[in-house]
């Protein structure tokens, strides 16, 4: 990972307190019918989140996100590293009761209906009766189900879009702290997703720290605060979209003619070449359209300068696998 931006991150949040902070964290398998050969799922994993972000975690498949999760979760077990929880080891069972969890593939009781798969969670965290009353309705407002289907409709006549807002009901049954969601868009239609980034800004705006993972890059360009990427197990970068992209209010200009002078007040990096300037504009768009319009230039270009979130990690990941075939020959 870079260390200037792992660094100028941690200079910017060093004011507020860490939800997950790991230090070198290794997962290896053993596979094979003997248990005799190796793979290695995660090494020298070190980030951190803080308190009120919603993190975004990528990489492509089999690239660790699930198990760094799982981790995190104490559902299996490092083998090496450190990792802390809402600044206590993980494993801690005092900090179970802070956490909410939606899987990637959850199994509900699916003979259940959604209100009683709710009551029956609830229980699990030891919440009163009198507050179920209360919280179980809100969260099915939250998810956009109705009590009526929740009360009478049996899980296993859900959609996948139901399933998996029922799936965020539970994860918030406890009123957690940090919720942990993996792929919480997984196959769902435009509509669904919209859905659950609402929901995710909503538990944002109540200081809720969500960490998930997702292949769906412009949800996370959307709703994350800052992002890492995983790839082979290693954590190639991690920081704010400004830290990696750039600044989202950027224009790069191309264009020909008008006046020298009036152009170095609106562009900075101005440069000539084959009859042409460009430059980085400062200001506003349309003003500049006009103020060039005024003294006779033209503009041949003019895009947003930093990259998308899916540029940017189709871009990375190819770096590094044309990196690892360059060191293999």
């Amino acid at each position: 990972m870079s260390e200037s931006t792992s660094s100028a991150a941690d200079s910017a949040d060093s004011d507020r307190p860490l939800v997950v902070q790991t230090s070198g964290l290794k997962k290896v398998y053993r596979t094979g019918f003997w248990l005799t050969q190796k793979v290695t799922s995660l090494q020298d994993c070190s980030l951190s989140v803080y308190q009120g972000e919603t993190f975004g975690l990528l990489g492509p498949n089999g690239a660790g996100k699930t198990t760094l999760l799982k981790i995190l979760l104490d559902i299996i077990r490092p083998s090496a590293g450190k990792a802390f929880l809402l600044r206590q080891p993980i494993g801690d069972r005092s900090v179970k009761q802070r956490v909410g969890y939606l899987p990637e593939n959850a199994y509900f009781y699916d003979f259940l209906t959604g209100w009683e798969f709710l009551k029956y969670t609830a229980g699990l965290f030891g919440v009163s009766r009198a507050v179920q009353r209360q919280r179980i309705p809100e969260l099915l407002d939250l998810v956009g189900l109705s009590q009526v289907t929740a009360k009478k409709k049996q899980l296993r006549q859900y959609s996948k879009g139901m399933l998996q807002r029922i799936g965020m009901a539970q994860a918030l049954i406890n009123n957690p702290e940090v919720v942990f969601l993996d792929e919480p868009m997984s196959g769902l239609d435009p509509l669904g997703r919209y859905r659950v980034r609402e929901i995710i800004l909503s538990l944002k705006s109540q200081g809720k720290t969500i960490f998930f993972n997702s292949h769906v890059l412009s949800d996370v360009e959307l709703i994350c605060d800052r992002i890492a990427i995983l790839d082979q197990g290693e954590l190639v970068c991690s920081g704010s979209l400004v830290d990696l992209l750039g600044n989202p209010n950027r224009y790069f200009v191309k264009g020909r003619g008008g006046s020298l002078d009036v152009l170095k007040k609106w562009m900075s990096n101005l440069e000539f070449q084959g009859g042409y300037w460009q430059g980085y504009l400062q200001g506003e768009p349309y003003d500049f359209l006009s103020s060039v319009r005024l003294m006779g230039g033209k503009i041949a270009t003019l895009q947003l300068s930093r990259p998308s979130l899916e540029e940017f990690f189709v871009e990375t990941i190819r770096q590094r696998s044309e990196k690892g075939n360059r060191a293999n020959t």
